[in-house]
């Protein structure tokens, strides 16, 4: 896509003007005065500029071994001007809460050139003139066939994630650097119903699955960068999926639960997983559910 037509990062500090984030340039580390992984800042989209600046409002989170975050001034130069002068781009995704509590995920393709055959919720870019709503409604209805009137989704900002791809130095130099935008959406239609909908794009998603909060927990307690088992104590060993065939077309098929709550592989090629980013937006999910008031960090105005 062209430059021109991406919404950027902006960061402020200090009352200071907003300046775009450069791409070698942690965002979450911009605000951390102590090197922690996870902040808090107050965001808003003004003028085709996603500005983000220190308070207290919405987790802005980045994993521990985030490339970025451990970039040598050698590593930093051998990346190529072109991917350096992209700056730091701007995706929403959907967090889709049912009415039964379930929250729906995608599998990306596994010919996308970014996070292949990874499990995430339905997402992508913002275009121009765009709100953040309007940019997840209409990349939930582009890759899902899903639509949802805003008027009754209840939209709410859960967090933000600072997402570099290759996800870690081993597998090679950042390629792709985003802050993506974690959006819960409610509909007050339960899975079946919605499934009946569902029209997924072969050519961005393989797969679709409900899970429910049980799963969720299981997916949250693996953390990508520790060692440790998962217990899965009490959980049935495979879950119901929906295969997307390449013209389209839905299959009822099983998954392992051991893959979805399998780690981020240190070195060597990646592996079929749900992503880091999205293990932190459902976890963020779980915390909504245990509590009756909804995250009210960067609540949704006009503007967004």
């Amino acid at each position: 896509m062209d430059k021109v037509r991406r919404i950027l990062v902006h960061v402020c500090k200090d009352q200071a003007a907003p300046q775009r984030a450069q791409f070698v340039q942690s965002v979450t580390g911009h605000f951390s005065d102590g090197g922690d992984d996870e902040v808090e800042v107050i965001c808003s989209l003004e003028r085709r500029q996603f500005v983000l600046q220190r308070g207290r409002g919405t987790p802005l989170k980045r994993p521990a071994f985030c490339p970025i975050k451990h970039l040598s001034v050698t590593e930093a130069a051998a990346i190529p001007l072109s991917v350096q002068q992209r700056g730091v781009d701007v995706g929403v995704a959907i967090i889709l809460q049912t009415a039964n509590q379930r929250v729906l995920l995608t599998r990306r393709a596994k010919e996308l050139r970014i996070f292949p055959n990874v499990w995430v919720p339905p997402g992508g870019h913002v275009e121009p003139d765009e709100t953040l709503l309007e940019a997840g409604l209409r990349e939930l209805k582009e890759e899902t066939g899903l639509k949802l009137e805003p008027e009754g989704a209840s939209p709410k900002v859960l967090g933000l994630w600072e997402s570099v791809f290759p996800p870690m130095l081993s597998r090679g130099l950042p390629q792709r650097h985003h802050i993506v935008v974690y959006m819960l959406l409610l509909s007050p239609l339960s899975h079946l119903q919605l499934q009946a909908s569902l029209r997924p794009s072969p050519a961005e998603v393989s797969a679709c699955l409900w899970a429910d909060s049980q799963l969720v927990r299981a997916v949250v307690s693996s953390v990508d960068g520790e060692d440790g088992e998962v217990p899965l104590d009490h959980m049935q060993t495979t879950v119901s999926v929906s295969q997307v065939s390449s013209e389209g077309a839905l299959s009822d098929s099983s998954l392992s639960v051991e893959v979805l709550v399998g780690r981020a592989p240190v070195i060597g090629p990646d592996v079929e997983r749900v992503s880091t980013g999205t293990k932190f937006a459902l976890e963020l999910w779980l915390k909504s559910l245990e509590t009756s008031d909804l995250l009210t960090s960067c609540p949704l105005t006009s503007d967004l």
